[in-house]
């Protein structure tokens, strides 16, 4: 897994706790903050996703090069 991934998926964790927080003690501030690290974790994470897809097609592509020239 990409350590994007795991950044953004911290980030969105801080950004609910940040959120959950500002509702309860109506501080708007506090709130909007956790709605914007959310949405950047989301995007940091889906980052993370395509670098992993991107890097196992690489890893597939190499192993079927690897299997039609016999070598392994």
């Amino acid at each position: 897994m990409d350590k994007d991934r795991i950044k953004g998926t911290a980030k969105q964790a801080k950004g609910a706790v940040k959120e959950t927080v500002g509702k309860m003690t109506g501080d708007k501030k506090l709130e909007t903050e956790g709605k914007v690290d959310k949405a950047e974790g989301k995007v940091q994470s889906a980052y993370g996703g395509v670098k992993d897809k991107a890097r196992d097609a690489a890893d597939d592509a190499a192993d079927k090069v690897r299997d039609a020239t016999g070598h392994r």
